[in-house]
């Protein structure tokens, strides 16, 4: 298979599906399925671009945020169900409220189990992070929604050009002989990295500033009036026919809601491309493995919600009576679909094939 780079947009649609996947259980064993999908299908397809390394810092936020759960359910006590860990001295607060105490298992574990969750969200957008490149991606971005795009590509970017710069300034010291770990190293690569940053923002908004960005067409007031109204009723009657999607509860809150709102949407994206007139140099293609890509993550959390009525208990551990999680085999095949990637997706080109 000929090594090219793949629309960034695949990747990102790959791992969002993903994503809503995990939020869909608390399953510590099919959430930890679903981070070993996500890191080996980045350790097949990743480049050697120093940004794609990226996806071991958000693993490491990740695993702190499980921390940060597990230690506020410690920080605030509980004995629900009855089973106590052990009990640490209670310290009395204002207004009948305390922390600390006597902590269960039931505590623990459902801080773990909502803490692996958010957190194997989190390495999903690591994952598409560290496989496609934001910036290729705003090109790809709809006209109506360029300034917001902007922004958005700007903000992800942040921890990949983090890691490359404490790689660099970490690189520097060693050739100076100087300490590259432990606490009296951490001085002598924050300021620098944050003057790399510093001196990074101006020349991207210098780079913006000659491009054009900001620059707008002349279109009348009512004409923007409608834009800015099909845009925001589009969005919000979207949100809101997602959450009827998700909650299940009302039929006319779902489907239906969903709809409409993405085609007023839509509509609003359409009429507002007219004010921004651009060109995309060498534009990403879109080809076979980028649906190929697609379709993997989407049939992941497709089938997961399909299957969710076989077994349904094995998707949320049963916390009261307390009980060890089990797979389903039928969801873990489901998961596991989103693994193709890793062999349908072309290998990423390296450094002197992009150069050249």
């Amino acid at each position: 298979m000929r090594s090219r780079a793949l629309h960034p947009g695949a990747w990102w649609a790959w791992a969002l599906a993903l994503a809503v996947a995990a939020s869909r259980t608390t399953n510590p064993l099919l959430l930890g399925l679903i981070i070993a999908v996500a890191g080996f299908v980045v350790a097949n397809r990743r480049s050697d671009a120093p940004w794609a390394l990226a996806f071991r810092l958000y693993v490491y936020v990740g695993a702190l945020i499980v921390v940060s759960r597990v230690l506020f359910r410690i920080l605030i006590g509980g004995e629900d169900g009855g089973h106590v860990l052990f009990t640490l001295p209670r310290i009395p607060l204002v207004a009948g409220l305390s922390v600390l105490g006597p902590t269960s298992a039931e505590e623990l574990l459902g801080g773990l189990y909502d803490g692996l969750r958010l957190a194997t969200m989190v390495v999903c957008v690591g994952a598409a992070n560290a496989l496609a490149n934001p910036k290729r991606l705003l090109k790809a971005v709809p006209g109506a929604l360029y300034e917001v795009g902007t922004a958005v590509t700007v903000a992800l970017t942040v921890a990949p050009q983090l890691v490359e710069s404490v790689q660099r300034v970490r690189r520097a010291r060693r050739l100076r002989a100087g300490r590259t770990r432990g606490l009296r190293a951490v001085k002598g690569i924050v300021v620098p990295v944050l003057e790399d940053a510093m001196d990074r923002s101006l020349r991207l908004a210098a780079g913006m500033d000659s491009r054009g960005y900001g620059r707008r067409g002349e279109l009348s007031r009512r004409l923007r009036l409608l834009i800015g109204g099909c845009v925001l009723a589009g969005l919000a009657g979207a949100c809101v026919g997602v959450y009827g999607v998700l909650d299940g509860t009302s039929s006319w809150l779902g489907v239906p809601l969903l709809a409409a709102g993405l085609a007023v949407a839509v509509v609003g994206f359409v009429l507002g491309g007219r004010r921004v007139r651009r060109t995309a140099y060498r534009p990403d293609p879109w080809r076979w493995p980028e649906t190929l890509v697609v379709a993997a993550g989407a049939g992941a959390c497709v089938l997961l919600f399909v299957t969710a009525r076989v077994d349904p208990g094995n998707l949320y551990p049963s916390l009261s009576p307390l009980r060890w999680p089990e797979v389903s085999p039928v969801h873990a095949l489901s998961l596991l679909v989103g693994v193709l990637p890793a062999f349908v997706a072309p290998p990423p080109p390296s450094s002197s094939e992009v150069i050249r």
